[in-house]
């Protein structure tokens, strides 16, 4: 979903949850426990989302209290979170989008990255427009008809064109091309980072505001602000080769797990746990609500999970 740069925190039983981007070069920062041979430890890295930030807790939470291990989060987003894995500066990625370049160099061509398996979730991102809008307006859900609509959706931020609201400008994002190429009267207006974006879209829904918004599934949000994707043009493979050029939809995505391959190969039960964490998106964003809803811990919310799931995390322990 996402890509750039987040400040390090280090934190052996925290899991802190980010609300922007920074600009920490983390292939130049470390954990202190990444790499530590036969210590006892394993390094995650954590992304800015809240559906990352929930695989973590509960990874944590079982890798601590089921299998002994210490562990320690480092919060970096995507791109730079494949340079610290290739060198060993964290152990585990459990949630990346689709990073075609990276998997090429660091898994195809230097090795020192392996695959470790589906996290079971199906990722997407798309433009969605509130519901309550949507069914006053069902013409809006065509991209050929939000033109039409530009005028109802332009705020302060955007000037004389209708707002397409992203969240940080690190995430993996197609809008600006889209925009362009598609020719439509919209401006797209970073909130800064998803909480940020989740405030905005949840003071329009209190309002019963119109908006337009990049966004993407799974996600807890939309138990809370029930929300209708707008229809773009088809994807088709390599519709996106071109950032530029871009003019479809975002594809559906299988999330993915990498491992540091020295870790795959000499990380015990840690990394073997790993390999086998898989969960649905009913699961992850249980979690997330928890934490992002009712305010929860990380570590809280992972042990309510926990307690409740038994049959599920216990596959991954054999």
């Amino acid at each position: 979903m996402r890509v750039r740069t987040i400040p390090v925190t280090a934190g052996v039983s925290a899991l802190l949850l980010l609300t922007g981007c920074g600009a920490a070069d983390m292939t130049k920062q470390a954990s202190p426990f990444a790499g530590a041979q036969g210590a006892g430890t394993v390094t995650l890295s954590v992304q800015s989302w809240v559906g990352a930030q929930a695989n973590v807790g509960v990874a944590q939470y079982l890798l601590e209290h089921e299998l002994g291990y210490r562990v320690d989060t480092v919060q970096v987003d995507e791109v730079p979170a494949w340079d610290a894995l290739s060198q060993g500066r964290v152990d585990a990625i459990l949630e990346d989008w689709g990073h075609p370049d990276q998997e090429k160099r660091y898994v195809r061509d230097k090795k020192t990255i392996v695959a470790g398996g589906g996290l079971g979730v199906t990722g997407h991102i798309g433009w969605y427009v509130p519901t309550y809008f949507a069914r006053q307006h069902p013409d809006v859900t065509d991209w050929k008809n939000l033109n039409k609509y530009a005028g109802r959706l332009r705020t302060a931020e955007s000037g004389g064109k209708g707002q397409l609201l992203d969240g940080s400008p690190s995430y993996v994002t197609n809008d600006k091309a889209l925009v362009g190429n598609l020719k439509l009267d919209y401006q797209v207006v970073f909130a800064g980072s998803e909480a940020a974006q989740i405030t905005q879209m949840k003071q329009f829904a209190k309002e019963r505001k119109p908006f337009l918004t990049y966004w993407y599934s799974p996600q807890w949000l939309f138990k809370k602000v029930p929300m209708t994707e707008v229809k773009l043009p088809a994807y088709k493979e390599g519709c996106d080769t071109d950032p530029a050029e871009v003019a479809c939809a975002y594809p559906h995505t299988p999330l993915q797990k990498y491992l540091n391959t020295d870790f795959a190969k000499n990380g015990g039960k840690a990394a073997a746990f790993l390999k086998k964490f898989r969960w649905t998106t009913e699961d992850q964003n249980e979690v997330s609500l928890m934490i992002a809803n009712d305010k929860m811990s990380a570590q809280d919310a992972a042990k309510k999970w926990v307690d409740s799931h038994p049959s599920t995390w216990r596959a991954w322990l054999s």
